[in-house]
C-alpha cells in the first residue's frame, strides 16, 4: 500500500524552551487594566458629558426665552384704553410705531386727550416689549426713576399682586408708569395729566385712575397673549 506520509514519518517534538513559552509575570493575570486607564477613560467620558451640556446650553440660550405674546404694528388698535379715558375724559386717536430686530420686538402707541373746551389735558402711552433672547426678568423693576419732565418727585414703587409675573406702579405725582413682567414681555402704560390755567384738572383722582390703568393693562395683556 501506498504509505501517507504526513502519517508515518516521525514528527520532531516541541522543544521544552518552544513548550514552556516566557515566564509570566507574577500577579499579571489576577490584575485587571491599570489604575491610569480607568481614571483616562472617566476623564474622556466626563469631558463628552460636558461637551453634550454645554451644546444644550448654547441651543437653549440661541432659542431665547420662551415668549407668550405676539408683535403689533399696530398698538393703538390693539388697546382702545376705555377705562382710562373714561377717568380722565376721552382719549384721541393714537399715534403707533414699531420696531423689530433679533433681540427684541417693540411697539408703542402715544395718543392725548382733553376735557371740555381744552383739546390738551392728558396723554397716554402704551409700550410692548418683546424679549426674543435674554429674559428681562433680571433688570425688571430695577431701573432708575426717571422724570422726563422734572415736574414732581418720583414715587416710591408699588407693587400691583396678581398681575402677570409681576407688576409695579412707578413714575410721579399726577403722572403714574404700570409695568408688567409676563411671558418673556414688558407690557407699560404710561398716563400723565396737567391742570389748566384755572388749576382744574389737577383734581383728578390718583387712585381711581390707576385702577383703570390696570383695567386697561389685563384688556391689553388677553388682547396680545398667544393662543
Amino acid at each position: 500500500m501506498i504509505s501517507e506520509p504526513e502519517l508515518d514519518g516521525d514528527w520532531a517534538g516541541a522543544s521544552p524552551a518552544e513548550l514552556a513559552g516566557p515566564p509570566a509575570r507574577p500577579g499579571r493575570e489576577g490584575r485587571g487594566r491599570a489604575p491610569w486607564a480607568w481614571a483616562l477613560g472617566g476623564a474622556v467620558l466626563a469631558s463628552a458629558v460636558w461637551a453634550g451640556v454645554l451644546v444644550v446650553q448654547e441651543r437653549h440660550a440661541a432659542a431665547g426665552p420662551p415668549i407668550a405674546y405676539r408683535h403689533s404694528e399696530q398698538l393703538c388698535g390693539e388697546v382702545p384704553l376705555k377705562a382710562v379715558g373714561a377717568v380722565l375724559g376721552g382719549m384721541g386717536v393714537g399715534m403707533p410705531s414699531h420696531g423689530e430686530s433679533p433681540a427684541l420686538d417693540w411697539s408703542h402707541c402715544f395718543s392725548t386727550g382733553g376735557r371740555e373746551d381744552r383739546p390738551f389735558t392728558h396723554d397716554a402711552q402704551v409700550q410692548v416689549e418683546l424679549h426674543k433672547k435674554t429674559d428681562p426678568q433680571a433688570e425688571f423693576g430695577h431701573g432708575p426713576a426717571v422724570n422726563p419732565y422734572l415736574r414732581s418727585p418720583s414715587v416710591e414703587p408699588q407693587l400691583v399682586p396678581g398681575l402677570g409675573e409681576r407688576a409695579v406702579f412707578t413714575g410721579e405725582d399726577a403722572a403714574p408708569r404700570l409695568q408688567v413682567l409676563d411671558g418673556g414681555a414688558v407690557l407699560t402704560i404710561r398716563v400723565q395729566w396737567w391742570p389748566g390755567e384755572d388749576g382744574e384738572g389737577g383734581d383728578l383722582d390718583e387712585n381711581a385712575v390707576k385702577a383703570a390703568m390696570v383695567e386697561d393693562m389685563r384688556a391689553l395683556m388677553v388682547r396680545l397673549r398667544e393662543k
